[in-house]
């Protein structure tokens, strides 16, 4: 019996831990809103990174896009693809994507290593779904995609005005290169 209890109590206390993290791993920073009446459909295809910090699982990538495909189950297949321009090579992750709450928000939680999940907040978009800014559940996680590998002036402006008031440093950003074509 006392074997058992020192099993399940560990056990135990890691699930908590885990549905804590996962709890929290989905939220969406303070001051930032999710984009209304989200169309998921439109958002579908490929985006180009644009901008980004400098994530450990991004680092010394360029040439980094993200492809969005409706899976039969209503979820959302991520297939991140980059070039690591020191190993030179490409790399690629693919993850699961869906709706937090309510899909016209668009609130997400993406997972790349289930059953962890993070946060993926599209908080400004242009009406043609042609750029997008995204944040995840705190002010670590900023990205700028594009349907193309550029912005006009004014998108770049707007959506670095806005992550500024949420509390963002965008100083820090990196303005992703894109200079070959991805590996099909």
């Amino acid at each position: 019996m006392r074997t058992l209890h020192k099993i399940l109590i560990p056990v135990s206390l890691g699930a908590i831990g885990l549905l804590i993290f996962n709890s929290c791993s989905v939220g969406i920073p303070r001051g930032a809103t999710a984009v209304k009446n989200f169309d998921i459909k439109k958002y579908l295809g490929r985006w180009y990174e644009v901008a980004r910090f400098d994530y450990r699982f991004e680092k010394n990538m360029d040439n980094v896009t993200a492809e969005y495909s409706a899976n039969p189950d209503g979820t959302i297949q991520v297939r991140n693809k980059g070039y690591n321009y020191v190993k030179k090579v490409w790399e690629e992750s693919i993850g699961e994507a869906k709706s937090v709450k309510d899909p016209s928000e668009a609130r997400l939680k993406v997972s790349f290593f289930k059953p962890i999940w993070a946060g993926y907040n599209v908080i400004d978009i242009d009406e043609e779904y042609q750029y997008a800014l995204v944040v995840g559940s705190n002010l670590k996680y900023l990205w700028i995609l594009s349907r193309t590998t550029t912005i006009p002036e004014s998108i770049r402006q707007r959506f670095l005005e806005k992550a500024k008031k949420i509390g963002y440093n965008t100083d820090e950003l990196i303005w992703v290169k894109h200079n070959q074509d991805p590996v099909k």
